[in-house]
Order: structure tokens, then C-alpha cells, then sequence
């Protein structure tokens, strides 16, 4: 059989979900990473970070490219980078290069069948396709982002305002997802990646496996006490593990675009529309079909994560 093969568009080097999502495809079995490219970059530094990550798995070869700049007036905000000594145990070369670069990237994984998931911002991806119009229409997207329904009780009950993904750059996710061909996107909404966790409980067997899952519990630890999501979500979210160090966007998209069965996607009609500064998905009978996660087995993705990295078994 096949490898599957996957494209990641990644905003690494931010949130630690990033590198739990490109450690999870690394460790999965019959897999074939065909390009990775970083959107919202700081002069290369994400790229270089994706660069390292795959170096520390041996998989040196798979080609990296650095896009859209956070320089760029598309972007909502000024988005910036952690302190490097802090998230990074060394200096980490970047990578320069043209935003064609990694537009050429992109089309080849698409020309080539490989599902692209985008884990960031979609401005890589607009970008393509203002320069090549209708690739999108033939490509096999998976995205992490978007709210459609409210979240299960017992879990953060985020809004479309909370979304990071498409709303960074608004004008770009609306571009993507009207220029994308009907059922050929599967939406992985925030109601649903705010059930998933890192735990405490997790890094014992992140510092006793190889090095990138050691760089990811060196990376949790620096989280904990910068961020403490368990302070601020725990108590009041009963079905979230009391000892979570963050959630699992990123990873959960991953798993979706490759097959897992803990992961209930339905067809919905879905009208993507611009509400003044932000982007909102609704069900509409009229709307364009949309695979989107309607349910997921947390628990289940959880143990599924942290033995697929770790290589203690694979859980399918």
C-alpha cells in the first residue's frame, strides 16, 4: 500500500501544538511528508524551527520553505516569536528564501496528490492561488480552524472571535475556502480541538523517548509557567484534565487529514461570510458542502498522541 502523503502549513514555533502536530506525522506509520512551509515567518526563523525539528527526527531530506512574512499588512496583528533561549536549547539557523519558493512548494505537493494541511494562517495558501487560479479547486485540504457549533459543556467555550487560524488573516481564509472545490475541505473547528490536551502527565514518557520528544517536553516546561492554560481553563471546564499543559489543536488536524477513526466528520453546508472585522461559518442550507469534525473521542486522541510520538504503540 501507498504512503499517504501530506503537505503541512504550519505557523511553528509559536504555539508548542505546532511541533506536537509535526512530531505526531513523523512518528506515524506510512506517511510521506512532501513539503513543509511556515506562514506568518519572522525572517525565516519558523522555517528553520520545522528545519530542526525534522533534522532531530532524521528526516532531513523532506524540503522546508519559509512564506508569508508576518511583515505583511494582510495579518491582523504584529504576530511575534517566544524568547528563542527559552523554547530552543540552541541557536537555530534560519531559512531564507523567496515567498515563490514556497508557493512552488505548495503546488508541487498538490500537483503531486499530497493532502495539504494548513495549521496556521491561510495566506500561503491565498497566495497560490492568486497566482496559479484554480489550483485550489483540485487540491485536498484539511484545516484546523473555524468554529461552527457550540462546544460539548465541560470545555472552553470559545467563539469564532477566538479562532487564531482564520481569523489572522480573514481575507485570506474566505479566499481559500470559496476558491476550494465542493467536499474537498474537511474543517477541524475549535469547538472540537478545545476537547484535546498535553498533560503533565505526558512528560515522563516525552524525556524518556528520542530527541524531538524530549525538545517537546523541554518546550511544555517553558510553557507551563508563561501560559498556565490549567489556571485558566481547569476549574472551570470539568472535562479537561486537571494537569493540561495546552491544547492539541494542531495534532487533532493531523490525525483527521490522516484517517482516524476517534474523529466523526459529517458533510454540512457551510456559508463562509466577512461581519465586519471577522469571519464567521454558519450552517446554511445554501452554503458550499464542507466535511467538518462533528465529534471526537478526547480521551482516545490523547493516549493516541502521546504513543504514536513516543512509539509505544500505535492506536488506530
Amino acid at each position: 500500500m501507498s504512503p499517504i502523503k501530506l503537505h503541512l502549513d504550519t505557523d511553528i514555533g509559536g504555539d508548542l501544538d505546532d511541533l506536537c502536530a509535526l512530531a505526531l506525522l513523523l512518528a506515524w506509520p506510512d506517511v510521506k511528508i512532501t513539503g513543509v512551509t511556515t506562514v506568518v515567518e519572522n525572517e525565516g526563523r519558523r522555517a528553520g524551527y520545522a528545519q530542526h525539528a525534522l533534522n532531530l527526527a532524521g528526516q532531513s531530506r523532506v524540503p522546508v520553505a519559509a512564506g508569508a512574512d508576518a511583515s505583511l499588512e494582510c495579518f491582523r496583528e504584529a504576530y511575534g516569536l517566544p524568547p528563542e533561549e527559552r523554547y530552543w536549547p540552541e541557536r537555530i539557523p534560519r531559512i531564507v528564501n523567496s515567498i515563490d519558493a514556497a508557493l512552488d512548494l505548495l503546488r508541487a505537493s498538490i500537483d503531486s496528490g499530497a493532502i495539504v494541511v494548513a495549521i496556521g494562517p491561510l495566506t500561503n495558501l491565498s497566495l497560490l492561488e492568486r497566482r496559479s487560479p484554480g489550483i485550489l479547486a483540485k487540491a485536498t485540504l484539511c484545516i484546523m480552524g473555524g468554529c461552527v457549533r457550540q462546544a460539548p459543556a465541560g470545555f472552553p467555550a470559545w467563539g469564532f472571535r477566538d479562532d487564531f487560524n482564520l481569523q489572522a488573516d480573514r481575507l485570506a481564509a474566505k479566499h481559500v475556502l470559496d476558491s476550494a472545490g465542493p467536499g474537498r475541505v474537511t474543517l477541524v473547528p475549535i469547538e472540537m480541538t478545545a476537547q484535546t490536551a498535553l498533560r503533565q502527565t505526558h512528560l515522563p514518557k516525552l524525556r524518556r523517548s528520542d530527541s524531538l520528544c524530549r525538545l517537546i517536553a523541554h518546550q511544555a516546561e517553558a510553557w507551563l509557567p508563561d501560559y498556565r492554560v490549567a489556571e485558566q481553563y481547569a476549574q472551570a471546564c470539568p472535562h479537561l484534565p486537571s494537569d493540561i499543559i495546552n491544547f492539541q489543536h494542531d495534532p487533532l488536524a493531523c490525525a483527521v487529514a490522516l484517517g482516524w477513526d476517534g474523529a466523526t466528520v459529517e458533510t454540512l453546508p457551510l456559508s463562509i461570510e466577512l461581519e465586519g472585522e471577522w469571519l464567521r461559518e454558519r450552517i446554511d442550507q445554501c452554503g458550499k458542502p464542507t466535511r467538518v469534525v462533528t465529534r471526537i473521542e478526547p480521551e482516545r486522541f490523547n493516549t493516541l498522541w502521546i504513543d504514536t510520538v513516543t512509539r509505544q504503540g500505535y492506536v488506530n
